[in-house]
């Protein structure tokens, strides 16, 4: 008896410490979340993005996105490149013409292409390591040329050829000219809510 007692005891304990969080309280998290950003408290900021998370579903979808961008940019300003690339996913999803969240896209996926790169140069011929660098490199393409569409750089236009150079895609490198047109046609530069 009691066992069932102290059982009965520690849920109520429990449940009265877990409070389901309202869509007020999770924007209220969220304008914490903001200020903090604002007032370059990073840790703060992403602790408080820690608490949301979990909860985003309960904020509007503009602000949502917002939150995803603004997360997503901590995370990458901390070096966290992986949890900062299904946000910026997230982002690139819900706004495809938002160049910005596609440059940084494009350049994360681009670190992880390079450092493939590098393990291909010192082992010339894996195959396994080719395959995987062209994976890499397939994933920072479109979203570097949305970047370079929207905002053309020297840099990033180099880095695409480059890309379409080591993984021998000839179709892509001549095509490359007129998916930028395309892709310069729709072009966002700030998020709004």
């Amino acid at each position: 008896m009691p066992k069932k007692t102290f059982l009965i005891l520690l849920i109520l304990c429990i449940s009265s410490l877990v409070k389901a969080q309202t869509a007020d309280d999770v924007y209220n998290l969220y304008l914490d979340f903001n200020l903090k950003r604002f007032e370059g408290d990073a840790t703060k900021a992403l602790q408080i993005g820690e608490q949301i998370l979990p909860n985003v579903n309960k904020l509007p979808a503009k602000s949502r996105v917002m939150f995803y961008n603004g997360f997503a940019k901590l995370y990458e300003d901390d070096e966290q490149s992986i949890e900062a690339i299904p946000l910026y996913e997230k982002v690139a999803t819900a706004q495809p013409d938002y160049y910005v969240a596609h440059r940084a896209l494009g350049y994360l996926y681009l670190k992880l292409a390079d450092a493939l790169y590098t393990k291909l140069q010192a082992s010339p011929g894996d195959k396994e390591i080719a395959a995987a660098y062209k994976v890499a490199a397939l994933k920072a393409l479109p979203h570097l040329e949305k970047a370079q569409a929207c905002d053309p750089s020297d840099e990033t236009l180099a880095t695409i050829k480059t890309l379409y150079t080591n993984i021998h895609d000839e179709v892509g490198l001549r095509s490359l000219n007129a998916r930028l047109k395309a892709l310069s046609k729709s072009c966002l530069d700030i998020l709004s809510e």
